[in-house]
């Protein structure tokens, strides 16, 4: 059991680790990341979807609709620290916790 928490934790470091790197990049480009999205509902040619961005020093995760003649709207926008975030992630979605780890280390490399 030690030795799964042990990679646990690591896991959340060096997400933490990407995320910091990541966020000086945006903090000189002026240019959000974004790390992932997620269509949840399609019609016609609207859909609402959760779009993830890596600002600086805070990841933003805003379920947004749009599409068709919908004008863009945020129903709901949740703002985590650069340090909460990995363990909510973890906690959310860990197929979703690892893509994002690849996305970074790809995007970072």
């Amino acid at each position: 059991m030690v030795k799964q928490i042990s990679l646990d934790a690591w896991q959340i470091q060096h997400l933490t680790d990407l995320l910091r790197r990541g966020s000086e990049i945006v903090a000189k480009t002026n240019k959000p990341i974004v790390l992932y999205r997620q269509t949840l509902e399609e019609e016609d040619e609207s859909y609402e979807e959760i779009v993830c961005t890596l600002a600086k020093d805070y990841v933003i995760e805003q379920l947004v609709t749009s599409g068709g003649v919908l004008v863009p709207s945020f129903h709901q926008q949740f703002v985590f620290t650069i340090e909460e975030f990995p363990q909510e992630l973890s906690r959310k979605s860990r197929d979703r916790f690892f893509q994002v780890i690849d996305f970074l280390e790809e995007q970072l490399s």
